[in-house]
């Protein structure tokens, strides 16, 4: 089952006289895993090296190193942790003993991977989307239900009729609450599935 992080982790190790840095967070989108590179670089760090893993999406940065030997293993780390929705960044202070390729690859790797197996983790539930309307007689009834199906709202705006939301269901989940969701509105609300949240 995969996993993401429930906040902000770190670890520190020296190796042959270099300083490394892995910090890691969960990520909901590219722009995101870019942003906390961005915010999180050591500007005057030798190299500054990261991967982020979303599902399907991925992408890793050597920043200097040679090809293969940072990034890559950066990746790995959190694919062999069994980590999604991840960003994992390595800054390394260079302590003037040369690591060569291999003792580079187990660097990277090895740290990220301890970053991430001491880190706060949470189980990523499989969710769909579903944007439902239901009157302002309803929400009340309809929102205390929401958490014993494991429903969250990702989106809510009102209008003369009542309120309009975009709900994350775990996909188990959805069929028991709609057909709740049915009841509690006497058939008068509307609920479509979206798609995968």
């Amino acid at each position: 089952m995969l996993s993401t992080l429930t906040g902000l982790a770190s670890y520190q190790e020296d190796i042959k006289k270099s300083r490394f840095i892995a910090l890691a967070d969960k990520v909901d989108s590219p722009a995101q895993a870019l942003d906390f590179f961005a915010a999180h670089s050591v500007a005057d760090a030798t190299h500054n090296c990261w991967a982020y893993r979303m599902g399907d999406e991925y992408r890793f940065n050597d920043d200097g190193e040679p090809g293969g030997t940072a990034g890559r293993p950066i990746l790995q780390a959190i694919d062999g942790q069994q980590c999604d929705r991840v960003a994992v960044l390595v800054v390394r202070w260079f302590g003037g003993v040369k690591l060569g390729p291999g003792g580079l690859i187990r660097a990277y790797g090895g740290v990220a991977a301890q970053c991430l197996r001491l880190a706060a983790k949470t189980e990523i539930v499989d969710e769909v989307r579903v944007c439902c309307r239901c009157s302002f007689a309803d929400i009340a009834l309809v929102q205390s239900r929401m958490a014993t199906h494991g429903a969250r709202v990702v989106q809510e705006s009102f209008d003369d009729q009542g309120v309009v939301w975009l709900l994350a269901v775990p996909r188990t989940n959805q069929p028991e609450m709609a057909a709740q969701f049915t009841n509690l509105t006497r058939g008068q609300g509307e609920w479509s599935l979206v798609g995968d949240a």
